[in-house]
């Protein structure tokens, strides 16, 4: 009797141990499929990414593609943050005469390195950068003597190829320029307009001690101002219609700021500079009125830069023009001196950028960030899209 009882026990002992060690075995293999899911993820996260595509005027899409393997002499860079300019909105209305759908968009960005090319060596992983978006061929007159912005074959990262709205981007480690560690990433990412600005003052040559007027008070006008301050300019005057945009400039330190609404433009100039007037006109609005303002009123012999794209053909007085030798100079884009000058503009306090910055919007938010561009035009001056936030 003791004998049975002895090994129902037994029976039973073993019955608990299989089923213990039956638990034990589910939990180990729950853990490991666990753990090989969560490296398959990691391995996804690391090689795919999100991309942004402007599939047609409007319309965007994100879509997930591999993250792009970087060459010998490129760099891979983490996106940070990408501005959004008024070229990016005439893509997004249908209006830019020079980008095919679909399209993405980027050009304005400020980033992290990641990974080197094997030949890659001024740069370090961990390095705060901006990125130069002129693609160019290197052979034709304007780029064998330097003046690869001129490009006969010229193609801009986020128009007429890829541009860096994406988490990362692989590019030639000769289009990346450094940024200050304590720079933020959204001033990072309007380094490429101040560079517009900087090479646009700079087609006067030496600025110091100059009166210089600029028209337009919009982000690349409140840059050229600044910038033209910051360079040595004795006196700085800019005009607009709007009386935020002016008082934008007022807070980013220019001497005079006129609302052509309430003053005579010529009228302004004499009040601010005396009758010897402006060394040089910058028009950075860009439209008959304030080239022909500027034709009208220059004085003789003087300089206009022409800094804004024009929408449409020109009609000024040109008979004017010539009858007072008036030098009209244009400017476009900019080289690699014009990123670094501005850097130290910026990193000098002589160029502030923060105030110009209106809103930031999530990466996925990217078309609703075109919507309130277009709800506030008169009030928005630079937005950022957040491409580290989702």
């Amino acid at each position: 009797m003791k004998k049975e009882k002895h090994k129902k026990k037994n029976k039973n002992m073993k019955k608990h141990i299989d089923k213990s060690c039956l638990y034990g075995n589910n939990i180990i293999t729950l853990i490991k499929h666990f753990i090989k899911h969560k490296i398959k993820q990691y391995e996804k996260e690391e090689t795919i990414m999100l991309q942004q595509v402007m599939t047609n005027p409007g319309e965007i899409i994100f879509r997930e593609v591999p993250v792009p393997e970087v060459k010998e002499n490129q760099v891979l860079v983490k996106i940070m943050n990408i501005g959004v300019c008024g070229s990016d909105i005439h893509v997004y209305h249908g209006k830019h005469p020079f980008t095919k759908y679909p399209v993405t968009q980027g050009h304005e960005v400020s980033g992290e390195i990641t990974e080197l090319g094997k030949n890659v060596t001024e740069f370090h992983v961990g390095q705060k950068v901006t990125i130069e978006p002129q693609v160019y061929c290197g052979h034709c007159y304007p780029c064998r003597h330097g003046k690869y912005n001129l490009c006969e074959e010229l193609k801009v990262m986020g128009f007429q190829t890829t541009g860096t709205a994406s988490e990362y981007f692989a590019v030639d480690a000769s289009k990346v320029t450094p940024i200050p560690e304590d720079m933020s990433y959204e001033e990072g990412a309007m380094i490429e307009p101040l560079a517009v600005a900087v090479h646009g003052v700079k087609q006067m040559g030496d600025v110091a001690g100059m009166n210089i007027a600029v028209l337009g008070a919009g982000p690349i006008g409140n840059l050229v101002a600044q910038a033209a301050k910051g360079m040595g300019a004795a006196k700085v005057m800019i005009t607009d219609i709007s009386d935020l945009r002016l008082a934008k400039a007022k807070e980013c330190g220019i001497d005079m700021c006129v609302n052509t609404l309430n003053k005579d433009f010529g009228e302004a100039m004499i009040e601010a500079f005396g009758p010897d007037k402006a060394d040089v006109i910058y028009d950075c609005a860009g439209n008959n009125i304030t080239m022909g303002q500027a034709i009208k009123y220059a004085r003789k012999g003087s300089t206009i830069v022409l800094v804004a794209v024009f929408a449409g053909m020109a009609e000024v007085d040109l008979a004017v023009a010539n009858d007072h030798e008036l030098d009209i100079k244009s400017t476009m884009m900019y080289r690699h001196d014009d990123y670094i000058d501005g850097i130290r503009l910026v990193n000098e306090g002589k160029v502030h950028l923060k105030p110009l910055i209106s809103k930031t919007f999530a990466f996925k938010d990217y078309l609703k960030a075109y919507k309130y561009i277009d709800d506030n035009r008169e009030t928005t001056m630079k937005v950022i899209i957040n491409v580290s936030e989702k």
